[in-house]
């Protein structure tokens, strides 16, 4: 789609906040009307809207398409989204610790046993702890804690998270993170322990440090999303 309006209007609409191009409501690919609930997310997506030059790119809007997955994808059913997310808890990335060499094990301690530590704490739950790849189940309370936790959040939270569940590939990290137990920065550290391991080891991949670029900026606009629902 090229762009085609020379005006982009936000409004404060019985729902939420909208934005208008050329005095056209903006409306979801499913065509449902774009609201979402703060003044500052709407401003940030207008924003996008705004820095439109000729062809409209989606992967330059971020936190429209953000908006977009809360109102089409998730707000039709949270509860079986969330459910979906929550599943990450069986095999949650910091759960999975090597064995070998010390040093890796050791950054992988360093960075993830405080936030094990805060969320036995936060939800009264246990985790069992595998070394090396072999699987381990997780007790059924924990899981399910876990996942009422998760569920709770709104669509428009749902969103950003399953952003960072997905890249992070950990559950608490992503739960830590939205509960401030955790900054951007010391999640996404945690995340890349391995990778950054390998990096240092044997060296940087292009095909590698490409993906990482990539995720690197999806998880960037899933936090500035996550810090806009405040604002």
């Amino acid at each position: 789609m090229k762009r085609f309006w020379r005006d982009v209007a936000v409004q404060e609409q019985a729902g939420g906040w909208g934005i208008s191009l050329d005095e056209r409501p903006v409306r979801t690919p499913g065509r449902v009307p774009l609201l979402v609930p703060t003044p500052g997310l709407i401003e940030a997506i207008a924003a996008e809207w705004r820095a439109v030059e000729t062809d409209v790119d989606p992967r330059a809007m971020p936190l429209t398409g953000l908006a977009n997955a809360a109102v089409d994808r998730i707000a039709p059913d949270p509860a079986a989204f969330a459910r979906a997310l929550a599943a990450y808890g069986a095999s949650d990335l910091i759960c999975y610790r090597a064995d070998a060499p010390a040093p890796l094990a050791d950054r992988q301690r360093a960075a993830w046993d405080s936030v094990l530590d805060w969320a036995r704490g936060r939800y009264d739950v246990h985790f069992a702890l595998a070394i090396g790849v072999m699987p381990v189940t997780q007790p059924a309370a924990t899981l399910d804690r876990l996942g009422d936790a998760i569920a709770a959040r709104s669509p428009f939270e749902l969103a950003p998270l399953s952003v960072v569940v997905t890249i992070t590939g950990s559950l608490v990290l992503a739960l830590a993170l939205i509960e401030g137990a955790a900054d951007a920065g010391a999640v996404w550290t945690a995340a890349n322990i391995d990778e950054d391991w390998q990096a240092e080891m044997w060296g940087e991949d292009s095909l590698a440090t490409q993906s990482r670029a990539v995720r690197s900026a999806e998880y960037a606009a899933a936090n500035v999303f996550l810090a806009l629902l405040k604002a």
